[in-house]
């Protein structure tokens, strides 16, 4: 039974729409990929958002105006609340399909499709976060901010998902020594990279 204080409303859980308006194929559980990571984030880290829209590419006229030259297409983009809208994410199934390339990469961008979804949503959620809802947090310390709360989430949802695999459960002995080999080896490259 939920505890209810006196004079506030229990909070109604709602479900993020989300809006296929792309006409690229979405590779088998895709949508029910993206329910996975909108479902692991704690329902305070959404609040304010409306939707997930799926296009093939995204075509912002704001992007126009950018000085800054972008390798490739953009993967996601959010939108922040304007007058009485609310907040929503933008992902381009065209930059994380791929449909456009040679078989190779549209095969790697097909076969890796589920981690980048998680990924990109990862991210848009934390600028969400940061930008709405955290506002301690300084606007020149919001990049490794979000970076980190990707990694993280990303890292926790991964090992749920692979928890009963036989990858995970043959490598989880062995992944301390490869964690303190990888701090160790960019200590070295830190100290390569003074010297120079």
């Amino acid at each position: 039974m939920a505890i209810q204080t006196a004079g506030q409303k229990t909070a109604k859980t709602v479900k993020l729409k989300i809006e296929n308006a792309s006409s690229l194929d979405m590779p088998k559980g895709g949508e029910e990929t993206i329910r996975q990571v909108l479902d692991y984030v704690p329902i305070e880290q959404l609040r304010g958002l409306e939707r997930v829209k799926l296009v093939d590419f995204i075509n912002d006229p704001r992007l126009k105006n950018v000085d800054v030259p972008m390798k490739g297409d953009l993967p996601g983009l959010y939108h922040p609340k304007v007058g009485n809208q609310n907040a929503w994410f933008e992902i381009a199934m065209g930059a994380l399909l791929q449909p456009t390339e040679g078989f190779a990469k549209r095969w790697m961008a097909k076969t890796s499709f589920k981690a980048n979804m998680a990924g990109l949503l990862f991210s848009l959620i934390g600028q969400h976060y940061y930008l709405t809802l955290r506002h301690s947090v300084k606007k020149q310390n919001l990049e490794p901010q979000i970076r980190q709360y990707t990694e993280k989430n990303l890292r926790a949802w991964s090992e749920e998902q692979n928890k009963n695999s036989f990858r995970a459960k043959l490598f989880k002995p062995i992944r301390p020594f490869v964690e303190r080999m990888a701090k160790w080896l960019n200590k070295k490259a830190a100290k390569a990279q003074k010297k120079v």
